[in-house]
């Protein structure tokens, strides 16, 4: 009978646990690895050697920005992909709704439709982003990245980088 009641025990707890973990891991903040070359080197500044692709970053996902969707240009953000919901992306945000962005490519100039953002990765040579996939809806986004917190050596925040001769006055 004593086993019984321990195990039932046990069971409360670890399902209680589960709970608080989960709630706290969609709501408030999550950690999630970053992987490939396309944010270094702000994250996996080492990914292309066989070393790097060994170590990747882990950050802190910060999720009290969705609320309002109060994101800021250079504000490092995960979103899901617009073309598969199953992949988890992380890019740098370069223009907010309204803004007008200058394209590398073509020397255009496009206004950020309201309801949307659009990204680049710190490393444009490798990265899949805005200038792919268009404007990326804010519903999509998961959360803004504010730490890495492993490797231990690269503990610290994350810093906003605004690519300000990106922006056209409007």
């Amino acid at each position: 009978m004593a086993s019984h009641s321990f195990l039932w025990s046990f069971g409360k707890k670890v399902f209680t646990f589960g709970l608080i973990g989960l709630t706290v891991s969609d709501r408030y903040a999550s950690i999630l690895p970053v992987r490939g070359a396309s944010m270094a080197p702000t994250f996996n500044p080492r990914a292309d050697s066989f070393v790097g692709s060994l170590s990747d970053d882990y950050v802190l996902v910060e999720k009290f920005c969705l609320g309002n969707y109060k994101f800021s240009h250079g504000d490092v953000i995960v979103f899901r992909s617009p073309h598969n919901h199953k992949e988890k992306h992380v890019k740098r945000i370069i223009g907010s709704p309204g803004d007008w962005i200058g394209t590398h490519s073509s020397y255009d100039v496009v206004k950020v439709l309201d309801g949307h953002c659009r990204v680049e990765g710190d490393n444009p040579s490798s990265s899949m982003e805005s200038r792919t996939y268009g404007p990326i809806p804010l519903g999509l986004v998961q959360g803004r990245i504010t730490h890495i917190v492993w490797p231990p050596q690269r503990l610290g925040a994350v810093k906003r980088n605004i690519y300000a001769d990106r922006l056209s006055s409007s």
